[in-house]
């Protein structure tokens, strides 16, 4: 892992018309990171995942993918941002009606021009590096949760991305599925050194994959937290430590500030 930042967020703030989620955040992504977003409910995690990608566009701020200013309204930076970056939606967001062959070429066949024998070789690699060789012609409805969320590892990364997005990558799977995706995720950042910006509030996970995690604070519209999971259970901030010890926060004041915005 490198010290020196992949993802640079500057002074953003974020929200839908009058509602403001996140104001004046800025933090850094190191190249080669495990990178965890957490949080409570309604505090703009999934939302913030969603301005790393320029779906969103923030209302200030500036966010930089390298040294490129992350602006989807300029067509020829964002593309060159895009073909950095894979995308693992919570889902796994597989098409029904392709085998995992079909939807790994997919990104291969539409954003190259390598020969069908190429791709095919490829789609092969790709699926054995997330342990699903002799899948490739396996409709999605054929495999288990668990196998759906390698497979969407495995488009991810068919462009062989620097930096990939993982949204909720363990939620809807039992405890051991959990952990050998955790420890899936480890390898291909340890094999690959590919930078990794995940969303989760799995703390099992957390504890197991993260270099580091910041936590997104609804009530401040900040980031309370930023550091390794290690060091979380003993942080000054009581939410914080709720968190990480899995213990009751303590009831705070009723509050003027503004509702909870749902996750978006």
């Amino acid at each position: 892992m490198s010290t020196s930042p992949i993802i640079t967020v500057s002074d953003l703030r974020m929200g839908f018309a009058e509602t403001i989620l996140l104001k004046n955040v800025s933090f850094e992504i190191n190249t080669g990171e495990i990178f965890i977003i957490l949080g409570g409910s309604g505090c703009g995690k999934s939302t913030l995942l969603k301005h790393l990608l320029g779906l969103y566009t923030p209302q200030a701020g500036t966010i930089r993918i390298g040294s490129i200013r992350l602006d989807p309204s300029d067509k020829a930076g964002y593309e060159s941002i895009l073909s950095r970056i894979g995308v693992m939606y919570q889902g796994g967001a597989l098409f029904g009606s392709m085998t995992l062959a079909e939807n790994i070429a997919l990104p291969l066949t539409s954003y190259t021009s390598l020969p069908d024998s190429a791709v095919a070789d490829l789609v092969r690699i790709k699926l054995g590096l997330v342990g699903l060789s002799g899948f490739e012609n396996h409709l999605p409805e054929e495999i288990s949760g668990g196998m759906k969320k390698r497979a969407a590892i495995a488009r991810a990364m068919a462009l062989n991305p620097d930096i990939l997005f993982l949204d909720e990558p363990s939620a809807g799977l039992d405890p051991v599925t959990a952990a050998e995706l955790d420890q899936l995720i480890l390898r291909l950042n340890r094999a690959l050194g590919t930078t990794m910006v995940i969303v989760s509030h799995e703390l099992a996970s957390i504890n197991t994959i993260a270099h580091r995690v910041i936590m997104l604070d609804r009530e401040s519209m900040g980031i309370i937290a930023n550091g390794p999971p290690r060091d979380m259970p003993g942080h000054p901030h009581p939410f914080v430590r709720s968190f990480f010890t899995r213990t009751a926060a303590p009831e705070q004041p009723a509050s003027d500030g503004p509702p909870a915005y749902p996750e978006q």
